[in-house]
């Protein structure tokens, strides 16, 4: 019986990691969407053919909005960690998040075990949505240059 238990346990953290990267895919998409819709990135004429005032404005807004994608997606896993009692104080929360979600390699020691897997899978969605971030913006300086 006790096997069945465990089995159920991980079965659960697995639908709810599986449930996070499917938000987290969709989320970030439509955040890089709606980045370039702000920004106007699909627009040739918006986009400054020259490092000046208008890249580093267009950089600086693009990194800004950047964060604060990234930001609101670690909100969320801390959000998630508050709601089943894992952690009992929004910055222990945030902290977790950030550690895991930034590859940073930091775990709370009193972290329960049966949710450990998901802040282990926030590691590897972090590292793909910062990558991706990453990809992105390389796209945008590529047409400054270019």
């Amino acid at each position: 019986m006790p096997e069945d238990i465990e089995v159920a346990a991980l079965g659960l953290q697995l639908a709810v990691i599986a449930g996070f990267v499917v938000l987290m895919v969709l989320m970030h998409s439509a955040g890089l969407v709606g980045i370039s819709r702000v920004l106007r990135l699909h627009d040739e004429n918006t986009i400054p053919n020259e490092f000046g005032v208008r890249a580093l404005l267009l950089m600086g807004s693009y990194g800004l909005l950047l964060m604060v994608l990234h930001f609101t997606e670690i909100l969320i896993f801390a959000t998630f960690y508050l709601s089943v009692g894992s952690i009992h104080s929004l910055e222990e929360a945030l902290y977790y998040s950030a550690s895991c979600y930034a590859t940073l390699g930091t775990t709370a020691a009193y972290f329960p075990t049966q949710w450990r897997l998901v802040g282990a899978m926030e590691a590897l969605v972090g590292f793909v949505l910062i990558g991706w971030s990453t990809a992105f913006m390389v796209r945008t300086l590529r047409k400054i240059i270019d």
